[in-house]
């Protein structure tokens, strides 16, 4: 086809139909330095910083910031039967899946040369901090998406930070999802206190979970001393389809993303003409009652975009590109262009696979890489709560043929400690030394 200036995008073949009116890519210098005050404040005062952040921006007065049994009990209390049903059943399919992904990462041992070893051990994390995101609703979700997997990696310890305007049914998720200590701090001082530790909250290892862009940008900060999953952005879904997909189940798909937030990214990548304008008419019908129009309708109209393709390979090419954090491919074959797509959060093949049952209780994790990070990475899974460590174990039959090798490299590199040690256990072993100066 012809491509005008204006439609054209960086992929051959591929053009805009409907092109987004901003770019997603935040910039983070407007909070950069409000979070590095607030990180410091933490790291200085403790608790008291904690208190004092919590007042200012949630215009909540803690007495005591760690979560009672009592506040535990009551929330189980009062959490809706069905609610707590539902959420068991995402629990356990997400412990499901958990478990058999850790199924596959095994110890190994293996003899490379006579006489040497070198193996791995599958190590879990000792503690981990998840940070569970308030919202504008209870999303039962999220605690067990960052939880669950920690436990069944092995963890010896999570806790749990959310704000303290969140749902109370969001504490019984966390309690449910098998949070060991539950603390009601939200945005950056959260970071921060599971960071650099408090009074009341210990020092945790990795720290896990969505949040705001101060979140993120606190988790930047923190990033070295304290792991971290990843720099979470707004939500992302876009769908392949061509002219076998219905518009209907396109668009509401569609807008299942960008209801979660007025910066959530949109897309449809389509060979149809026909089916990029019957998905923009249904979408702005959608729009006309659903109740959460407001923000889906933000989204959409300043993120949402429609790319038509020449062919196949052309929409697969734009979608690498993207690298969106949720792919939906509705073709008349899936599973072969499913095959054939490298760069994503989370892949749905088939009109059946819809994000929402990821979203909430497939199994699959639904912390997953946005803005073009699913070029590089996946998503959050029971693998990102453990440490794979490696071993060697040598002989003296593996000394006489791994250290001269050892010492030559040494002493080309002007390291002349390195060829000592090195020397030192054929010295030892009664296999003379290799050390030569010219």
């Amino acid at each position: 086809m012809t491509i005008d200036a204006e439609r054209a995008t960086p992929v051959p073949g591929a053009a805009y139909f409907r092109k987004p009116q901003e770019s997603i890519l935040a910039d983070n210098d407007a909070i950069e330095g409000t979070v590095k005050q607030i990180l410091a404040d933490v790291r200085r005062d403790g608790d008291a910083a904690v208190r004092a952040y919590s007042a200012k921006f949630d215009n909540v007065e803690l007495d005591a910031i760690e979560v009672s049994q009592e506040q535990i009990r009551a929330a189980l209390d009062n959490l809706d039967p069905a609610m707590r049903e539902d959420t068991l059943f995402a629990i356990e399919q997400v412990r499901n899946f958990a478990e058999k992904q850790l199924a596959t990462m095994l110890p190994l041992e293996v003899e490379t040369l006579p006489g040497l070893t070198l193996g791995h051990r599958v190590i879990p994390i000792e503690r981990i901090g998840a940070y569970v995101p308030g919202g504008r609703y209870p999303l039962m979700s999220a605690p067990i998406m960052t939880i669950v997997p920690a436990k069944v990696a092995g963890c010896d310890e999570v806790i749990a930070c959310l704000p303290p305007s969140a749902h109370e049914a969001m504490i019984a998720g966390c309690h449910l999802s098998g949070a060991d200590r539950i603390f009601l701090i939200g945005g950056a001082q959260a970071i921060a206190a599971m960071a650099y530790g408090t009074e009341s909250v210990p020092r945790v290892d990795k720290i896990v979970g969505p949040g705001n862009a101060y979140v993120n940008e606190a988790k930047r900060q923190v990033f070295g001393p304290v792991g971290i999953d990843q720099l979470a952005g707004p939500s992302e879904v876009f769908v392949i389809a061509d002219d076998t997909a219905a518009a209907d189940m396109v668009a509401i798909d569609l807008l299942a993303q960008a209801e979660h937030d007025v910066r959530a990214r949109v897309g449809l990548i389509t060979t149809s003409p026909a089916l990029a304008e019957a998905v923009e008419a249904e979408v702005a019908r959608l729009l006309e009652e659903l109740e959460t129009s407001a923000v889906a309708a933000e989204s959409w109209q300043r993120f949402g975009e429609i790319v038509l393709c020449d062919d196949v390979d052309a929409m697969i090419a734009y979608s690498d590109l993207v690298a969106p954090e949720h792919l939906e491919v509705i073709t008349a074959d899936s599973d072969a262009v499913a095959a054939k797509l490298r760069n994503y959060g989370s892949l749905f093949i088939g009109a059946n696979a819809s994000v929402v049952y990821s979203d909430k209780c497939c199994g699959t994790n639904h912390t997953l890489p946005t803005a073009g990070a699913g070029r590089y990475s996946g998503g959050l899974w029971v693998g990102a709560f453990v440490k794979v460590c490696t071993h060697q174990r040598l002989t003296t039959e593996a000394v006489a043929e791994v250290a001269p090798h050892a010492v030559r490299q040494s002493l080309y590199e002007g390291m002349e400690a390195h060829a000592r040690a090195a020397d030192y256990r054929l010295v030892a072993a009664g296999l003379g030394s290799k050390i030569t100066k010219n």
